[in-house]
């Protein structure tokens, strides 16, 4: 079976995302969003795909969503170019397996999609 996975290199989570996958003898499509950023239709598809609002993935704790974001009352179309701008806003792990996804925290919130 396939997974892929927006991934951060830095973030344990992440990591540990991977390596839980792996164990399960997932083929995984990693991809670093930090590096190859994703574009707006991507995003917005990924945020329908997980069935959340687009404030549902900001890391609400990062620098950048406290000094640009913080004190603004966004739209969802706002809140999507604000992931766009500063990447590292957004969640991860985000694990997408077929048609459904997750923001894999904590790492056990995977096998809600392994059950479906």
């Amino acid at each position: 079976m396939k997974a892929i996975i927006y991934h951060n290199n830095r973030c344990a989570k992440s990591r540990e995302a991977i390596i839980y996958l792996k164990n399960l003898n997932f083929e995984l499509e990693i991809v670093e969003y930090l590096n190859s950023p994703l574009s707006y239709l991507q995003l917005d598809n990924l945020i329908r795909l997980l069935q959340v609002s687009p404030i549902d993935i900001i890391r609400k704790n990062e620098n950048d969503w406290k000094s640009n974001f913080a004190e603004s009352e966004l739209q969802d179309e706002e809140l999507i170019y604000a992931i766009l701008e500063y990447p590292k806003l957004m969640q991860r792990p985000i694990v997408v397996i077929g048609n459904r996804g997750v923001v894999a925290r904590p790492i056990s919130l995977i096998e809600n999609l392994l059950k479906g």
